[in-house]
C-alpha cells in the first residue's frame, strides 16, 4: 500500500475558491481572493506576515467561516459539509496540539481511530523514517522528526488533499531539504499538496504554481518561473569595467530595471535583452568587463518586487 490510494490520471480542480472575503474588527484580512488547485499539484500560498494566507487556508479547511465567497473542496462546502471534507483533506498539526508525553505510536493509533478507513500507519512510519521512534515521546523528538510525524498524521486518513502550513520553520538546512523530499514523495503518492510557506527557496523548489497574497489581495498567481520573469530585473548583470561607463548610456539600456554602483563594480537588473545591450555597449567602447556575472533572479527577488507597495 502506498502513502495514498488516489489516482492522479484525471487531473481536475480539487480546491476552488471564488471571491473569498474575511474581515476582523472591520479590517479586511482576505479581500476577494480566487484560485483553483488542480489534482496532483503542489500549490504554494506565499505572502508577508499578516497578508491573509493562513486565514485563506483556514477557510479552505473549514476552520473559519468566510464572510463572503464560495469554496469547494472536492466539490464539498468546508463549512456545511465539514465532516465529509475532513475525510478528503488532511491538515498538518501544529506543535502545540500534541501532548509532550504522547509517544509516536500512541499519536498514530489515536488519529487512525478517528477515520473509518485509515491508512496503515506502520507503512507511513516506515516510509517517513520513524520506525525507530515509535516509543519516543513527542517532547523528545527532533524538529525534523516532529515534522515527519505531522506529515504522517496529516496522511493517516488517506486524504486527496493535504495542507502543510509553515512545515519547515525552525528546521536546519539539512532537515529542511529532507522534508522537501518527503513533500515531493507525498505528491508522487497521489496527494495534492497545498503548501503555505514564507521560504521563497522552498516554494521555488517545490511548487508547480504559487499564489502570492499581499494585504489580503492577490498580488500574483503563476508558476515560480513565471513570477520571476514578471518581476522587474529578472536577470542580474554585474561586472567591473576596465574604464568608466557613461551613466546616461547605462540608463538608456533596454528593459533596465535597476542600476547600482558599488566601488568600481556595476550591477544591473534587467532582462536577456539588457544583457545583449550591455555586451554591445562594452564592445563599442572597447571596455573589458572584469568578473562578469549574469544570473537569473530568484523568487525572493520577485517576492520583494511584487509585494512592495
Amino acid at each position: 500500500m502506498s502513502m495514498a490510494s488516489v489516482s492522479t490520471t484525471a487531473r481536475g480542480p480539487v480546491v476552488e475558491v471564488s471571491d473569498l472575503r474575511k474581515s476582523y474588527g472591520g479590517r479586511a484580512v482576505v479581500d476577494g481572493v480566487s484560485f483553483v488547485v488542480d489534482e496532483g499539484e503542489i500549490f504554494g500560498i506565499l505572502g508577508p506576515n499578516g497578508a491573509g494566507k493562513t486565514t485563506t487556508v483556514e477557510c479552505v479547511e473549514g476552520l473559519r467561516v468566510p464572510d463572503a465567497g464560495r469554496i469547494r473542496v472536492a466539490g464539498l462546502d468546508p463549512v456545511d459539509d465539514h465532516e465529509a471534507v475532513t475525510r478528503v483533506l488532511g491538515a498538518q498539526l501544529q506543535e502545540s496540539e500534541l501532548q509532550p508525553k504522547l509517544t509516536v505510536r500512541e499519536a498514530l493509533e489515536l488519529y487512525a481511530a478517528l477515520y473509518p478507513s485509515p491508512a496503515d500507519w506502520r507503512l507511513l512510519v516506515e516510509r517517513l523514517g520513524l520506525t525507530g521512534q515509535l516509543t519516543t515521546r513527542f517532547a523528545r523528538l527532533s524538529g525534523g522528526q516532529k515534522q515527519r510525524l505531522f506529515i504522517a498524521l496529516a496522511l493517516i486518513g488517506n486524504p486527496r488533499i493535504v495542507v502543510l502550513d509553515e512545515l519547515t520553520s525552525g528546521l536546519d538546512p539539512r532537515a529542511r531539504r529532507d522534508t522537501w523530499q518527503l513533500i515531493e514523495d507525498v505528491r508522487a503518492g497521489g496527494v495534492t499538496v497545498l503548501l503555505v510557506t514564507h521560504f521563497m527557496e522552498e516554494a521555488q523548489h517545490l511548487c508547480d504554481r504559487v499564489l502570492l497574497i499581499n494585504k489580503g489581495r492577490i498580488a500574483a498567481l503563476d508558476t515560480p518561473r513565471g513570477l520571476i520573469g514578471r518581476a522587474a530585473g529578472s536577470t542580474v548583470i554585474s561586472f567591473t569595467p576596465s574604464a568608466p561607463l557613461d551613466d546616461e548610456e547605462l540608463a538608456s539600456l533596454p528593459a533596465l530595471a535597476s542600476v547600482e554602483h558599488k566601488d568600481s563594480r556595476i550591477t544591473l537588473g534587467g532582462t536577456d535583452e539588457t544583457v545583449d545591450a550591455v555586451i554591445s555597449l562594452l564592445a563599442r567602447h572597447r571596455i573589458t568587463a572584469h568578473q562578469l556575472r549574469v544570473t537569473g533572479a530568484t523568487l525572493d527577488d520577485a517576492f520583494l518586487d511584487l509585494t512592495t507597495t
